[in-house]
């Protein structure tokens, strides 16, 4: 039997779309002479669909979908994602569910079972869980209908959940497995995923197709990487990260298949997932253009360059905004950076700008002495004028604060924190500096100075920030090791950390929660990342 496993880019709600490309993968794996083609979850409305599961209308639209894909199964069936209606009065109203499609009608509809509701999903929310499980037959073939996390209970020994829906399918004899996946990137998550679809197959002893979204939605990437393991657990493919494909594989030649996996680094891997969130973001919105403050520091250079790869050097405009305390080089910096990419700037002045505000405001100061508040204000100058520039000609600014920063509320409120889009508050500052390494392995795209000066807000003479922070290799660490591994200051300092560098470290993380519920969308790149997956209260005592 020969499976094709398509791995697509769909746009949620989108329903027009998502079925034009559903509709031509059905006829290309057809002319290929495919029997079986497997879709991602939730396929034809497409991945997360949130709150949109709770419109009537909504889910009337996935069914018509269904409808429409039943005329094109008359000679390949169709196993596809979507939402079905719980027809029992008690539970929850929907189903997370695989549709079987064949010869015109859907000859069975299974039912995800495990939910996650963690990190970035939020499953149980809106599906009841499946609690039946039955294989299907085909074409004289017995098939487990899996649905993305119905496979990560190994032998039910994860803690999250009583029942592995694969230990009762196997003693129905199934001679292979399908699974209809969404799962988000993060730099680890396609290792973590090979090794869970080896695990599945190898314990089974049957073979393992399993189809993966690609593209973005909103702050959430999708790599793709869909995979097919034999009876033995051996990756015998792996499509690629980042596009959309298909790839038929035969069950009968499966034991034999020479291994064809994707050899990319992570750090490549990032950068392709960064070009996918932007490019996304602003395909499904409809927007062309980007503006961002170019201020000849490293992270705005890092935001520059990966939004020219992404939206094309004419499509994103970068605005200097020297104040009174830019130093020469940053301008210049900044300069040969537009230059190195052939993209337009402008160049907007603020020291008039503070001048006129500081002199409105001083009266009201109360003769308290010049203290951040001067700096501020010179950030949400900047801020005005970018989105000023945004209003007029329709740009969306990018936002260009790191994870480091973000972390402990090293940034300005309306300031440098506006924006539509965070593109690299994901990143620890230390991943920032490796990325433009790697942007830069083929020829100079960012200025080697921007590269090796000290970082600076230059808000104030001879400002760097290391008169504020740790240094960024050590502050990342601590950082890393209580957002990401969620160990407590007492773990922390048992690592050798310094007591009070800790304490202090972590107080300003706690305290600037109520700064980050305030920022843009960012792109998740890590397994933890600030946003719908790190839920914290603001108003808590907890190490304030």
């Amino acid at each position: 039997m020969k499976i094709a496993i398509t791995q697509l880019n769909y746009h949620i709600g989108n329903f027009e779309v998502n079925f034009s490309k559903i509709k031509k993968a059905i006829k290309d794996a057809e002319s290929e002479g495919a029997d079986i083609v497997l879709f991602g979850e939730l396929a034809v409305c497409g991945y997360p669909p949130r709150d949109f599961l709770e419109f009537n209308d909504f889910i009337t639209k996935c069914n018509e979908v269904i409808e429409n894909i039943k005329p094109l199964t008359h000679k390949v069936a169709v196993v596809i994602g979507a939402p079905s209606v719980n027809p029992l009065p008690e539970g929850k109203d929907l189903f997370n569910s695989a549709f079987f499609i064949a010869n015109e009608k859907i000859l069975s509809v299974s039912h995800k079972a495990l939910l996650p509701t963690y990190d970035v999903f939020d499953e149980y929310r809106y599906f009841e869980p499946s609690k039946t499980f039955e294989t299907i037959q085909y074409k004289g073939k017995k098939i487990a209908l899996t649905i993305c996390e119905d496979i990560w209970n190994i032998g039910n020994e994860n803690p999250l959940y009583k029942v592995c829906p694969m230990d009762i399918l196997i003693n129905q004899k199934p001679d292979f497995i399908l699974n209809l996946s969404a799962s988000p990137f993060s730099y680890n998550q396609a290792e973590t995923r090979k090794k869970i679809v080896s695990a599945n197959a190898k314990r089974y002893g049957i073979p393992l197709f399993y189809a993966n979204h690609v593209g973005a939605q909103t702050e959430l990437i999708f790599d793709g990487g869909s995979l097919a393991a034999n009876s033995k657990g051996e990756i015998v493919a792996e499509l690629p990260y980042f596009k959309e494909c298909i790839q038929i594989i035969n069950t009968n030649e499966i034991e034999n298949v020479v291994p064809n996996l994707q050899e990319v680094s992570d750090i490549e891997k990032i950068h392709q997932a960064l070009i996918t969130g932007i490019k996304q973001y602003f395909e499904k919105l409809g927007f062309k253009k980007a503006v961002l403050g170019l201020s000849g520091g490293i992270d705005s250079a890092l935001v520059l360059a990966l939004a020219v790869e992404a939206l094309g050097r004419e499509n994103v405009m970068s605005v200097l905004m020297p104040s009174q305390y830019s130093s020469d080089h940053s301008v210049d910096d900044s300069i040969k950076m537009v230059n190195n990419l052939k993209s337009p700037y402008k160049t907007i002045p603020i020291k008039d700008m503070y001048y006129s505000v500081e002199k409105s405001l001083n009266p009201h100061f109360e003769e308290k002495e010049p203290d951040v508040t001067e700096e501020n204000i010179q950030a949400r100058l900047r801020g005005v004028t970018l989105m000023a520039i945004s209003n007029k000609l329709g740009y969306i600014l990018l936002n260009t604060s790191n994870k480091s920063e973000a972390a402990v509320g090293y940034g300005t409120l309306y300031g440098d924190m506006c924006g539509g889009l965070a593109v690299i508050g994901d990143l620890y500052k230390n991943q920032v500096y490796a990325l433009c390494n790697h942007i830069n392995r083929n020829e100079e795209i960012i200025p080697e100075n921007i590269l090796t000066k000290a970082p600076s807000a230059e808000l104030r003479p001879d400002q760097k920030d290391s008169d504020s922070l740790p240094d960024y290799e050590i502050l990342d660490a601590i950082l890393f090791h209580y957002i990401e591994e969620r160990l407590d200051p007492k773990e922390i300092i048992a690592l050798g950390y310094k007591k009070s560098l800790v304490n202090r470290i972590l107080k300003l993380v706690n305290q600037s929660e109520w700064k980050r519920h305030q920022m843009p969308p960012v792109l998740r790149i890590s397994p933890k990342a600030f946003g719908m997956g790190r839920r914290l209260p603001i108003a808590a005592k907890y190490l304030s």
